[in-house]
């Protein structure tokens, strides 16, 4: 396997779907430039973060997947040769909405979509009044760059799907995000690290910045970055992105580095799957 180079995007909201879409556009195309194979974008990243509020307008800027939006990055991945991870708030159906990601190849096709499976209910966070429970699974997608799965958010706080992920083979995770600033900022620093050592792939995980008054008054929380890349011994890989700036985050990426952990330390040998009752019935 080669190095893979990968970027993550922290972007603050501009106030508009379009600037923000264009906005992704430009950093897709400054890391193509860059030599970057994938790229994964932040967690809802044409819209406000809707959870900040309940408020059945922000149901309308759901679309589907694949729809106006998603294909617009399939033209520009095929353009560019990148790998696309593409955070946005889905339909469904009439009324059915998921938070979910598409996974679009460097070839511009689409190769499926993982759907956010848990979901807060928590002030500054109301997602269950926005998206249901995802329903697809945890997919790894095989991409021009190797396994890639997609775990989002709140997700992290659930060791079972990271496992789920180590399992279906993914080689690098991405975990878009929106944290604010408290109980949070503790296990931002240790949760990706600690997925990735116990399950030994790459984890990238990117958070919004900013504070969305201008959509939420009071009501928005405030959100700090610091987004990075971790590697399958649970180590950052370069620095940590600052807290209060827009940054393409690009980090080259040693594929090979997942074999080394795991010869080393066999945890998917030493597991014992069949003794894990409580896990298995919940």
């Amino acid at each position: 396997m080669a190095t893979v180079r990968a970027a993550i995007t922290q972007v603050a909201w501009t106030g508009e779907r379009e600037s923000m879409v264009a906005r992704h556009e430009e950093l897709a195309r400054e890391a193509a430039a860059d030599g970057v194979r994938v790229i994964g974008f932040q967690e809802l990243f044409t819209s406000p973060y809707v959870g900040a509020v309940q408020d059945q307008r922000y149901y309308r800027g759901a679309e589907p997947i694949p729809g106006p939006t998603v294909e617009r990055f399939q033209r520009l991945a095929e353009q560019l040769g990148l790998v696309m991870i593409l955070p946005i708030h889905e339909v469904a159906a009439q009324g059915e909405y998921y938070n979910a990601a598409a996974v679009v190849d460097a070839d511009g096709s689409l190769l499926g979509r993982y759907r956010k499976h848990h979901i807060p209910q928590l002030p500054s966070f109301w997602e269950k009044f926005y998206f249901r429970p995802g329903n697809l699974g945890y997919p790894v997608f095989d991409t021009a760059v190797g396994r890639v799965g997609v775990y989002i958010c709140y997700d992290r706080h659930f060791p079972e799907g990271w496992r789920e992920l180590g399992l279906g083979g993914a080689q690098l995770v991405f975990n878009p995000s929106a944290a604010k600033p408290g109980l949070s900022n503790r296990l931002w620093e240790i949760e990706q690290p600690a997925a990735a050592a116990a399950n030994q792939y790459f984890v990238a995980a990117n958070n919004r910045i900013g504070q969305e008054t201008g959509e939420f008054g009071g009501d928005a929380p405030r959100f700090y970055g610091s987004s990075y890349f971790v590697d399958p011994r649970g180590n950052v890989v370069g620095e940590v992105a600052s807290d209060d700036k827009e940054e393409l985050v690009i980090r080259d990426l040693d594929l090979d580095e997942i074999t080394r952990a795991r010869d080393d330390w066999q945890f998917y040998r030493d597991r014992r799957p069949e003794t894990y009752q409580r896990t298995a019935l919940g």
